[in-house]
């Protein structure tokens, strides 16, 4: 009888009579979370690789890797720069530090993970941020890795993606942060110059000096729905003009509404999207190789 059938739970680890006491039972981490859109709670594995709210379609945030993964031809990405050495060209205090424990944290040497790889057979240059790097911020270390992707994807003649997600230069940094912009840029311009595709996908948060240069200067500019995209915080442009903004003002989809960015991608279909690009802009002698 289904009144009497058995309800599913989810095992808790057991504690020892003897040792239980006031322990409260041990329920295994990372089974649940929690969207920080619709507020709901999320069964771990109903996200997906994806990780989409089934219930509002708010993108969490996801690493490099896990992005390059769900992009790429499998087996295909070949990283470039994987290692670069770190300095504190302002002595900050306690940014060394700051930089292990990211390392630690991440596993990643820097906020950008740059290579090639292929997408349905096309080869390309890729660069992805990854916001739980120190927020992606740009140091030296991130201009450097961007730029010798650019300068290496022409002279190879490959297109170039780029996956956005920053919240502007690192302060520890100062001014050599700053200065990762224009360095970025000349070697964007150079790659233009040569005739050769270059594709910005901006995620969330896309903000601050990295809105100001490389992420706006793609050939074809696509963004991730709901993403968050501008150069200072809304706070920070209210307290500046004295004025309240607008309800969704910096999502993607409002820039979208002003015309900055081509086209708003579901990350689903993000893949299918970026072949077709690259399909259409292919070489012909190329074109008819890839179906």
């Amino acid at each position: 009888m289904k009144l009497f059938r058995k309800r599913p739970y989810i095992p808790i680890a057991q504690v020892p009579a003897s040792k239980a006491g006031d322990q409260k039972p041990i329920v295994p981490e990372g089974l649940w979370e929690k969207c920080p859109n619709c507020q709901k709670t999320i069964y771990s594995k109903d996200l997906g690789k994806d990780k989409v709210c089934p219930h509002c379609a708010y993108n969490f945030r996801i690493s490099a890797y896990e992005r390059i993964s769900n992009i790429v031809d499998e087996g295909s990405f070949d990283e470039w720069n994987a290692q670069m050495p770190e300095e504190n060209p302002l002595a900050f205090p306690g940014y060394e530090n700051k930089l292990k424990i990211a390392k630690e944290k991440t596993g990643l040497d820097e906020a950008v993970v740059t290579g090639a790889a292929f997408i349905n057979k096309h080869k390309v240059a890729l660069c992805v941020m990854d916001s739980n790097f120190i927020m992606a911020s740009m140091g030296k270390v991130v201009g450097e890795k961007l730029t010798l992707a650019f300068e290496r994807a022409t002279v190879e003649k490959l297109p170039i993606i780029v996956f956005t997600a920053s919240g502007g230069a690192r302060m520890q940094e100062g001014i050599m942060s700053l200065m990762q912009m224009a360095k970025v840029s000349v070697a964007v311009s150079n790659h233009s110059k040569a005739g050769l595709l270059y594709i910005t996908v901006l995620t969330d948060p896309t903000t601050g000096g990295v809105t100001a240069s490389f992420a706006m200067q793609g050939d074809i500019i696509l963004a991730e729905t709901g993403a968050t995209v501008g150069f200072a915080g809304k706070r920070v442009i209210e307290q500046t003009i004295k004025a309240k903004l607008p309800e969704g003002f910096q999502t993607a989809e409002k820039v979208l509404e002003n015309g900055f960015i081509d086209k708003i991608v579901a990350r689903k279909d993000l893949k299918r999207a970026l072949q077709h690009i690259l399909l259409i802009h292919a070489p012909a002698e190329k074109a008819g190789e890839v179906q």
